[in-house]
Order: C-alpha cells, then structure tokens, then sequence
C-alpha cells in the first residue's frame, strides 16, 4: 500500500515557476514507476510527465516538453514537478500516481487506469 500527498500548488502569473512535491509513504518506494496527472476545469484527466524508479527514465506529454521537469528523490520518498514558463492553459489539478509495474510499455504510462495509487491533488492556477 502507498499513500501519496501532493503539496506546492497556488496562484503564478503567466510566465512563472512553481515546483509541486508529492510525499509517499512505503519501504520500497524506489520500486514504483510514479507520474503526474492533470485535470483542468470542465475537461478530462491528462498525462503530464512520467519517470522510472531509478530516475532513468521520464517522458513527458508534448504540450509541457521543455518546461516541466519531473525528478525524484528516493532517499526522502518524493517526487517534484517543475513548472517554468507557465500558461493559463497548465491550471488545473495535479495529481500524483504510483503504479508497481513496468510502464514504459507503448503508452501504458499515458494511462490513468493503470495506476495503483493517487494523491488528493493540489491546484495551481496560472492567471494572464
């Protein structure tokens, strides 16, 4: 069982930077592929940005490539994602999901419903 806790989300003008943490709790966190989710107001859930448990490896969603990073620090059982150079259109509700199998299969890692674990999300909105 892994219990995730994002924090970091607020109010950024178009153009800033905000960094989101997400807190795991488990002795074998390192052992799960973790990725953030979004969902903006009125739409469906999306993929932002992947990584392995090792940090290897990540993918990202085309329309962040270049502006987030997704990072984790298996020490402390974290995951962040960086946010620069932020849009109006990037407001939404960030979640964090944990999954305890191989995802870099075809999209397998696009897919919400193959992921074990979720966070409540926190909200960050990017006004213009």
């Amino acid at each position: 069982q892994v219990q995730l806790a994002e924090s970091g989300g607020g109010m950024v003008q178009a153009g800033g930077s905000l960094t989101l943490s997400c807190a795991a709790s488990g002795h074998t966190f390192s052992t799960y592929f973790m990725a953030w989710f979004r969902q903006p107001p009125g739409k469906e859930r999306e993929f932002v940005a992947a990584i392995t448990g090792n940090g290897g490896g990540t993918r990202y969603a085309d329309s962040v490539k270049g502006r987030f990073t997704i990072s984790r620090d298996n020490a402390k059982n974290m995951v962040y994602l960086q946010m620069s150079i932020l849009k109006p259109e990037d407001t939404a509700v960030y979640s964090c999901a944990a999954s305890s199998r191989p995802m870099f299969i075809g999209n397998w890692y696009q897919a919400g419903g193959r992921y074990d674990y979720w966070g409540q999300g926190t909200q960050v909105t990017v006004s213009s």
